[in-house]
């Protein structure tokens, strides 16, 4: 069959890769010209003017994202080189902090709590205690329930130092609106699922390289017609299929943000209503990477947590990464603010003196600030998400629909494989 995938971002590189390997011929269209959608290289530069590879937003990856590393195999690609595998940490500039032994699951889990430092042994005992209740209760709790509620028996310094951090970076979302339902799910795979699910898997290349470049390389040697700088402007029924901007296809499968999932359905009259309202009504969280330069610095870790303060403007970075240590340039660093709001221009300028206060610098200089405004959207409590299917041969994937994971590139990809095989069946 003939398979149009409408966007090559992770979610569609996946669906695309999947649908040719179960044997379709396969157009992918992305409106960009570089794959990868959320997640994806940006030509950046120095002050001076020279060229300077950036991502549009710093991701990691966890070692339970096994169908990520699992298609970076078949793709040829060696994970070992590409990613910096790291036991769980999150670490403060001043040692201070979560950090968990090579050891197996979920040994580490218990050994790392119980040698985290600056915590008291209240400290350790409440998390010990909600970890213990979570296990018995299948890691589920009420929908309704935020994250915050989730963890009220918690101490204020386990909440500051490990839960609230720990929740914006996986949910891009605060704790006291994100979902404690699918924090819940994120904690049972990556701590107590498999052995190695919590270590970090930082990106030592470009997030273009990472994955969605060796996809494209992969669809062109297979015969699959990839088109860069292509927006579709209109998809439509024709017969039993469907018509992509007046070419025939047997199945669609649209693996664009929400919004123009939406708006493609809307334009083709179909009785899916509930489904665009859904896709119209989520909400999205912003995602500010400011990459600082300060020749000379090098982090204790590739990743350090950061205190962001409350207003976010006193201290709005939840996270440092060392690019030196991953493959960059060596005095470059990225600060994540993660659920940003406000100016840009602040939020960076606010970054500078959060950098020179806790990590010490002397005379960092931003080399670029890059926003994306709608980099997750917002895991709420009891949030009803789109549905892959919905018409024959009309699909949906993305981090957004409807599936047990918040916005990650995991949640993506598992989201493109499974489109493609409901595509065929």
């Amino acid at each position: 069959m003939k398979v149009a995938v409408i966007g090559a971002g992770w979610a569609g590189c996946a669906a695309a890769v999947e649908a040719t390997r179960l044997g379709q011929q396969v157009t992918l269209f992305e409106a960009g010209r570089i794959a990868g959608g959320r997640a994806r290289r940006v030509d950046g530069q120095w002050p001076d003017g020279t060229a300077l590879p950036l991502d549009n937003g710093q991701h990691i990856l966890i070692g339970a994202y096994s169908e990520t590393l699992k298609l970076m195999g078949d793709l040829g690609l060696d994970a070992k080189t590409l990613l910096q595998r790291l036991p769980l940490t999150l670490q403060f500039p001043d040692g201070t902090g979560l950090a968990f032994p090579a050891l197996p699951t979920p040994l580490d889990a218990f050994a790392g709590i119980l040698r985290a430092r600056g915590w008291s042994w209240r400290d350790k005992w409440s998390l010990l205690s909600a970890a213990t209740r979570w296990q018995l209760a299948g890691f589920r709790c009420l929908p309704t329930l935020s994250v915050a509620q989730l963890c009220e028996r918690l101490t204020p310094a386990v909440m500051a130092t490990l839960i609230e951090p720990l929740c914006v970076a996986a949910l891009n979302t605060p704790a006291d609106r994100a979902s404690g339902q699918v924090f819940l799910r994120v904690l049972r795979d990556a701590l107590f699922s498999q052995s190695g699910g919590s270590n970090l898997l930082l990106p030592r290349t470009d997030l273009s390289a990472l994955l969605p470049d060796a996809a494209l390389a992969w669809l062109a040697q297979r015969g699959g017609d990839v088109r860069l700088g292509t927006r579709v402007q209109a998809l439509s029924p024709a017969g039993t299929g469907w018509q992509v901007d007046g070419e025939n296809f047997e199945r669609v499968i649209l693996a664009c943000p929400p919004g123009e999932a939406a708006r493609l359905v809307q334009a083709t009259g179909l009785p899916c209503q509930r489904w665009i309202d859904q896709a119209r009504a989520l909400q999205f969280e912003a995602i500010t990477t400011v990459y600082v330069s300060s020749p000379g610095t090098g982090l204790a870790q590739p990743m350090l947590a950061l205190h962001a303060s409350e207003p976010e403007a006193e201290a709005p970075a939840q996270f440092v990464f060392d690019r030196g240590q991953l493959g960059g340039p060596h005095g470059l660093l990225a600060f994540v603010v993660s659920a940003s709001q406000g100016d840009n221009a602040d939020v960076a300028r606010r970054v500078l003196l959060q950098a020179t206060r806790q990590l010490g610098l002397a005379a960092p200089q931003i080399v670029q600030t890059i926003v994306e405004k709608r980099a997750t959207f917002a895991c709420l409590p009891g949030l009803s998400r789109p549905a892959a299917q919905l018409a024959p041969g009309l699909l949906a994937c993305g981090d957004y629909v409807e599936g047990p994971y918040p916005a990650t590139l995991e949640g993506a990809l598992r989201s493109g494989l499974e489109a493609a095989r409901l595509a065929i069946e």
